[in-house]
Protein backbone atom coordinates (compact mmCIF):
# COMPACT_ATOMS: atom_id res chain seq x y z
CA UNK A 1 0.00 0.00 0.00
CA UNK A 2 1.13 3.56 -0.67
CA UNK A 3 -0.02 7.00 0.46
CA UNK A 4 1.52 10.18 -0.95
CA UNK A 5 4.57 8.23 -2.11
CA UNK A 6 5.11 6.51 1.25
CA UNK A 7 5.14 2.71 1.34
CA UNK A 8 3.02 1.19 4.11
CA UNK A 9 3.44 -2.28 5.58
CA UNK A 10 0.77 -3.42 8.05
CA UNK A 11 1.42 -6.32 10.42
CA UNK A 12 -0.89 -8.26 12.71
CA UNK A 13 0.96 -7.04 15.80
CA UNK A 14 4.01 -5.05 16.87
CA UNK A 15 6.01 -8.21 17.58
CA UNK A 16 5.82 -9.39 13.96
CA UNK A 17 6.50 -5.87 12.71
CA UNK A 18 9.53 -5.45 14.97
CA UNK A 19 11.04 -8.74 13.81
CA UNK A 20 10.58 -7.71 10.17
CA UNK A 21 12.38 -4.40 10.75
CA UNK A 22 15.25 -6.05 12.61
CA UNK A 23 15.64 -8.66 9.88
CA UNK A 24 15.94 -5.85 7.32
CA UNK A 25 18.63 -4.21 9.40
CA UNK A 26 20.46 -7.51 9.79
CA UNK A 27 20.41 -8.07 6.03
CA UNK A 28 21.90 -4.61 5.47
CA UNK A 29 24.64 -5.25 8.03
CA UNK A 30 25.58 -8.56 6.40
CA UNK A 31 25.50 -7.09 2.88
CA UNK A 32 27.85 -4.31 3.99
CA UNK A 33 30.12 -6.86 5.70
CA UNK A 34 30.38 -8.81 2.45
CA UNK A 35 31.59 -5.63 0.76
CA UNK A 36 33.99 -4.73 3.57
CA UNK A 37 31.97 -1.60 4.34
CA UNK A 38 30.37 0.00 7.39
CA UNK A 39 26.60 -0.07 7.96
CA UNK A 40 25.45 3.29 9.31
CA UNK A 41 22.27 3.12 11.37
CA UNK A 42 20.17 5.97 12.74
CA UNK A 43 18.52 4.76 15.94
CA UNK A 44 15.51 5.84 17.98
CA UNK A 45 14.53 5.49 21.62
CA UNK A 46 11.23 5.10 23.47
CA UNK A 47 8.93 2.10 23.66
CA UNK A 48 8.44 1.72 19.90
CA UNK A 49 11.83 0.26 18.84
CA UNK A 50 12.37 -2.03 21.85
CA UNK A 51 11.10 -5.10 19.97
CA UNK A 52 13.46 -4.32 17.10
CA UNK A 53 16.40 -4.19 19.48
CA UNK A 54 15.32 -7.46 21.13
CA UNK A 55 15.36 -9.18 17.74
CA UNK A 56 18.75 -7.70 16.84
CA UNK A 57 20.13 -9.09 20.10
CA UNK A 58 18.64 -12.50 19.27
CA UNK A 59 20.21 -12.38 15.80
CA UNK A 60 23.57 -11.65 17.42
CA UNK A 61 23.32 -14.34 20.10
CA UNK A 62 21.62 -17.12 18.17
CA UNK A 63 22.56 -16.50 14.53
CA UNK A 64 25.98 -14.92 14.91
CA UNK A 65 25.15 -11.48 13.50
CA UNK A 66 28.16 -9.27 14.20
CA UNK A 67 27.96 -5.52 14.73
CA UNK A 68 31.70 -4.94 14.34
CA UNK A 69 31.09 -3.03 11.09
CA UNK A 70 28.16 -0.97 12.42
CA UNK A 71 28.23 2.76 13.20
CA UNK A 72 25.20 4.20 15.00
CA UNK A 73 23.84 7.70 15.42
CA UNK A 74 20.99 8.28 17.83
CA UNK A 75 18.31 10.79 16.97
CA UNK A 76 18.27 12.76 20.18
CA UNK A 77 18.95 13.24 23.88
CA UNK A 78 17.36 15.32 26.60
CA UNK A 79 19.21 18.50 27.60
CA UNK A 80 20.67 18.81 30.12
CA UNK A 81 21.14 15.13 30.85
CA UNK A 82 23.89 13.09 32.50
CA UNK A 83 24.62 9.79 30.70
CA UNK A 84 24.48 7.87 33.99
CA UNK A 85 20.91 9.04 34.64
CA UNK A 86 18.24 6.36 34.31
CA UNK A 87 16.28 8.65 31.97
CA UNK A 88 19.18 9.29 29.60
CA UNK A 89 19.12 7.82 26.14
CA UNK A 90 22.70 6.67 26.71
CA UNK A 91 21.40 4.44 29.52
CA UNK A 92 18.40 3.36 27.41
CA UNK A 93 20.53 2.30 24.46
CA UNK A 94 22.98 0.42 26.68
CA UNK A 95 20.18 -1.45 28.42
CA UNK A 96 18.12 -2.18 25.32
CA UNK A 97 20.86 -2.93 22.78
CA UNK A 98 24.51 -1.96 23.05
CA UNK A 99 25.43 -3.96 26.18
CA UNK A 100 24.20 -7.13 24.48
CA UNK A 101 25.98 -6.95 21.09
CA UNK A 102 29.55 -6.65 19.84
CA UNK A 103 29.46 -3.09 18.50
CA UNK A 104 32.72 -1.20 19.15
CA UNK A 105 32.12 1.55 21.72
CA UNK A 106 33.82 4.12 19.50
CA UNK A 107 31.21 3.48 16.79
CA UNK A 108 28.32 4.62 19.04
CA UNK A 109 27.16 8.23 18.72
CA UNK A 110 24.48 9.75 20.97
CA UNK A 111 23.96 13.52 21.37
CA UNK A 112 25.80 14.82 24.44
CA UNK A 113 23.42 16.25 27.04
CA UNK A 114 26.22 17.36 29.36
CA UNK A 115 27.59 20.20 27.22
CA UNK A 116 27.60 23.83 28.20
CA UNK A 117 25.09 25.87 26.25
CA UNK A 118 27.86 27.94 24.66
CA UNK A 119 29.29 24.94 22.79
CA UNK A 120 26.06 23.16 21.79
CA UNK A 121 25.84 24.78 18.34
CA UNK A 122 29.40 23.80 17.47
CA UNK A 123 28.77 20.28 18.74
CA UNK A 124 25.63 19.94 16.62
CA UNK A 125 27.50 21.02 13.50
CA UNK A 126 30.16 18.41 14.28
CA UNK A 127 27.45 15.73 14.73
CA UNK A 128 26.15 16.52 11.24
CA UNK A 129 29.67 16.32 9.84
CA UNK A 130 30.34 13.01 11.58
CA UNK A 131 27.26 11.48 9.92
CA UNK A 132 28.44 12.78 6.55
CA UNK A 133 31.97 11.49 7.12
CA UNK A 134 30.57 8.03 7.89
CA UNK A 135 28.92 8.02 4.47
CA UNK A 136 25.43 9.06 5.55
CA UNK A 137 22.70 7.04 7.24
CA UNK A 138 21.80 3.78 5.48
CA UNK A 139 18.66 3.33 7.58
CA UNK A 140 17.01 5.79 9.96
CA UNK A 141 14.52 4.35 12.46
CA UNK A 142 11.76 6.67 13.63
CA UNK A 143 8.86 6.59 16.00
CA UNK A 144 6.19 9.27 15.98
CA UNK A 145 4.99 11.37 18.89
CA UNK A 146 1.44 12.52 19.53
CA UNK A 147 2.41 15.99 18.27
CA UNK A 148 3.67 14.49 15.01
CA UNK A 149 7.26 14.92 16.06
CA UNK A 150 10.01 12.70 14.67
CA UNK A 151 13.09 12.76 16.83
CA UNK A 152 12.40 15.83 18.93
CA UNK A 153 11.42 17.90 15.89
CA UNK A 154 8.33 19.46 17.45
CA UNK A 155 5.57 21.42 15.66
CA UNK A 156 7.19 24.46 14.03
CA UNK A 157 10.26 22.53 12.85
CA UNK A 158 11.16 23.19 9.23
CA UNK A 159 12.01 20.72 6.48
CA UNK A 160 15.61 21.95 6.29
CA UNK A 161 16.30 21.93 10.06
CA UNK A 162 19.53 20.25 11.15
CA UNK A 163 20.88 18.91 14.46
CA UNK A 164 20.19 21.54 17.10
CA UNK A 165 18.96 22.36 20.61
CA UNK A 166 15.15 22.52 20.75
CA UNK A 167 12.43 23.34 23.28
CA UNK A 168 10.12 20.43 24.00
CA UNK A 169 6.37 20.66 23.47
CA UNK A 170 4.27 20.35 26.62
CA UNK A 171 2.48 17.29 25.21
CA UNK A 172 5.86 15.61 24.73
CA UNK A 173 6.90 16.48 28.27
CA UNK A 174 3.61 15.18 29.68
CA UNK A 175 4.13 11.89 27.83
CA UNK A 176 7.56 11.59 29.46
CA UNK A 177 6.40 12.59 32.96
CA UNK A 178 5.98 9.06 34.31
CA UNK A 179 9.57 8.18 33.39
CA UNK A 180 10.82 11.22 35.31
CA UNK A 181 8.56 10.82 38.37
CA UNK A 182 6.61 13.94 37.51
CA UNK A 183 6.32 16.65 34.86
CA UNK A 184 8.41 19.07 36.89
CA UNK A 185 11.43 16.76 36.47
CA UNK A 186 11.20 16.45 32.68
CA UNK A 187 13.82 18.56 30.87
CA UNK A 188 12.42 21.42 28.81
CA UNK A 189 15.00 21.03 26.04
CA UNK A 190 16.69 18.36 23.94
CA UNK A 191 19.35 17.99 21.26
CA UNK A 192 17.87 16.38 18.15
CA UNK A 193 18.76 15.57 14.58
CA UNK A 194 16.75 17.87 12.33
CA UNK A 195 14.12 17.01 9.75
CA UNK A 196 16.72 17.85 7.13
CA UNK A 197 19.21 15.49 8.78
CA UNK A 198 16.69 12.65 8.75
CA UNK A 199 15.76 13.43 5.14
CA UNK A 200 19.30 12.64 3.97
CA UNK A 201 19.03 8.99 5.11
CA UNK A 202 18.95 6.48 2.25
CA UNK A 203 16.04 4.62 3.87
CA UNK A 204 13.64 5.85 6.54
CA UNK A 205 11.49 3.44 8.55
CA UNK A 206 8.81 5.00 10.74
CA UNK A 207 7.20 2.57 13.16
CA UNK A 208 3.96 3.04 15.10
CA UNK A 209 2.04 0.64 17.33
CA UNK A 210 -1.40 0.79 18.89
CA UNK A 211 -4.66 2.65 18.48
CA UNK A 212 -3.37 5.74 20.29
CA UNK A 213 -1.02 6.39 17.34
CA UNK A 214 -3.72 5.88 14.68
CA UNK A 215 -4.81 9.52 14.39
CA UNK A 216 -1.32 10.99 14.10
CA UNK A 217 -0.30 8.24 11.62
CA UNK A 218 -3.29 9.21 9.46
CA UNK A 219 -2.27 12.90 9.60
CA UNK A 220 1.35 12.06 8.73
CA UNK A 221 0.34 9.97 5.73
CA UNK A 222 -2.74 11.78 4.42
CA UNK A 223 -2.65 15.30 5.86
CA UNK A 224 -1.29 18.40 4.18
CA UNK A 225 2.43 18.97 4.56
CA UNK A 226 2.86 21.43 7.39
CA UNK A 227 5.38 22.47 10.03
CA UNK A 228 2.61 21.84 12.57
CA UNK A 229 2.95 18.08 11.93
CA UNK A 230 6.66 17.58 11.17
CA UNK A 231 6.16 13.93 10.16
CA UNK A 232 4.22 15.14 7.10
CA UNK A 233 7.55 16.26 5.59
CA UNK A 234 8.25 12.56 5.00
CA UNK A 235 5.72 12.70 2.16
CA UNK A 236 8.29 14.66 0.12
CA UNK A 237 11.03 12.05 0.40
CA UNK A 238 12.13 8.90 -1.41
CA UNK A 239 12.77 5.67 0.46
CA UNK A 240 10.26 6.20 3.28
CA UNK A 241 8.33 3.28 4.73
CA UNK A 242 5.73 3.21 7.51
CA UNK A 243 5.71 -0.08 9.43
CA UNK A 244 2.46 -0.31 11.40
CA UNK A 245 0.46 -2.79 13.41
CA UNK A 246 -3.24 -3.13 12.62
CA UNK A 247 -4.32 -0.72 15.36
CA UNK A 248 -1.96 2.08 14.31
CA UNK A 249 -3.16 1.66 10.72
CA UNK A 250 -6.81 1.65 11.73
CA UNK A 251 -7.73 5.14 10.52
CA UNK A 252 -5.94 5.18 7.17
CA UNK A 253 -8.44 5.66 4.34
CA UNK A 254 -9.18 2.50 2.36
Amino acid sequence: MKRNGISIQIYEDKEQASVAVAQRMGELIKAKQALGKKAVLGLATGATPIGVYEELIRLHREEGLSFQNVITFNLDEYYPMQPASDQSYVAFMQQQLFAHIDIPAENINIPDGTLGQEVVDTYCEAYEQKIANAGGLDIQLLGIGRTGHVGFNEPGSTADSLTRLVTLNEVTRQDAASAFDGLENVPTQAITMGVGTIAKAKNIILMAWGEKKAEIVKKALEGEITTEVPATFLQKLEGVEFILDKEAAGRIDG
